[in-house]
Order: C-alpha cells, then sequence, then structure tokens
C-alpha cells in the first residue's frame, strides 16, 4: 500500500484551526480543518470525512497545502480565454457600431450580428461564432435593443405634413 503523503509541519493543527475560524472563505475553512484533523492522528478517510471529500481529494489538497501553505486551499478560478480583440480593436469596433454602417460601404442599413461577424473578421482577422459577436457587443456596452432603421430615400417633411394631429377643444 503506497505511503500517505506527508503534511508540511510549519503548522500545529492548532495554528489551522485558528486559521479556519478566522477565514472569509467557506472551502478554505473545511480544507483546513480537515487538515487539522489529519495532523491530530486521525485517519485520512475519516479527516477527509470532516472536509467533506473523498480522501483523494484531501491528498490533493495536501499537495496544494506543501506547496503554497494556507492560501494554497482556496479555489483558485480560471481567468478564461484571454480576448481575441485588443483593446484598441474593440474600442475601434465600438466606434464603429456607435457611427452605424454606411450603406454605399456596407450594403447594410442597420449592423446585425452577422454583419459585424463579417466585418470582423474583414479588419482584424478573428472569426467570432455570431453568439460571440453579441456577447462582445454586451462587453462594450451595446444592447440588443434598436431603433427601427429608417430607409434611406425617408423625407422628414413628407412625414411631418402626413401626421395626423388632434383638433384642440
Amino acid at each position: 500500500m503506497p505511503a500517505a503523503v506527508r503534511i508540511r509541519t510549519d503548522f500545529s493543527a492548532h495554528e489551522l484551526r485558528r486559521l479556519a475560524a478566522g477565514t472569509k472563505n467557506a472551502n478554505q475553512s473545511r480544507r483546513l480543518l480537515a487538515l487539522a484533523a489529519v495532523l491530530d492522528g486521525m485517519s485520512r478517510t475519516e479527516a477527509a470525512r470532516i472536509g467533506g471529500m473523498d480522501r483523494q481529494t484531501l491528498r490533493d489538497w495536501v499537495h496544494r497545502f506543501n506547496e503554497r501553505g494556507p492560501d494554497g486551499l482556496k479555489d483558485a478560478w480560471s481567468k478564461g480565454n484571454p480576448p481575441r480583440l485588443s483593446a484598441n480593436q474593440q474600442a475601434e469596433l465600438a466606434q464603429l457600431v456607435e457611427a452605424g454602417p454606411d450603406r454605399a460601404v456596407h450594403g447594410v442599413v442597420r449592423w446585425r450580428r452577422v454583419d459585424l461577424q463579417r466585418l470582423i473578421a474583414e479588419r482584424f482577422g478573428v472569426a467570432y461564432h455570431e453568439r460571440t459577436v453579441g456577447k462582445l457587443l454586451r462587453q462594450l456596452g451595446f444592447s440588443h435593443i434598436s431603433a427601427r432603421p429608417r430607409h434611406p430615400a425617408q423625407d422628414e417633411r413628407i412625414m411631418a405634413e402626413f401626421k395626423k394631429t388632434s383638433q384642440l377643444r
């Protein structure tokens, strides 16, 4: 049977319990208490049960504790993938969306996600899915709600004359 992974000895069980009581991170507290139980001589299986995990998971946390100390017992969430457009490219895209399309150049009256997807691929060389373009627009502060597009040949003066007005009583 393989030997148990040794826990670093620069922290006592009492110190680990004190750290567990002082932390605001519940998961870190559970892990500290499980390690304190191991240092007190409890079996690894029972200590893992105290921490709400299985024995293999406790072993993994022992490795992290040995490497990084008590801060290594906090959850380490991934930062995710870095953005494929730089900050300057995102700012340029925001300006393009804010200005709206030029019908002669872009061939559209208003921006749709599929149009912006094509524009991003042509201008920046980055291929996004149409749904991801929507997420990118949301991150840039744009809403999916847009004003109704106007026909390019629409005349404001004729529209104002055509509107029905109520007579004053």
